[in-house]
């Protein structure tokens, strides 16, 4: 099962084929990280924490 790099929750094999290259089979940061998100094809830290 694929996991994330940043805080290693489990994520879905359809959610590492839309958002990570193809060659790469861990994101670099999942929709459970409270501390980066995606920003385009970069990372960086998030300006406010998330919700659940």
């Amino acid at each position: 099962m694929p996991t994330c790099q940043n805080c290693g929750s489990f994520v879905t094999t359809d959610y590492v084929r839309v958002f990570t290259p193809n060659e790469v089979d861990r994101p670099r940061v999942c929709p459970a990280c409270e501390d980066l998100v995606r920003d385009g094809a970069d990372v960086r830290e998030a300006r406010a924490t998330r919700s659940n």
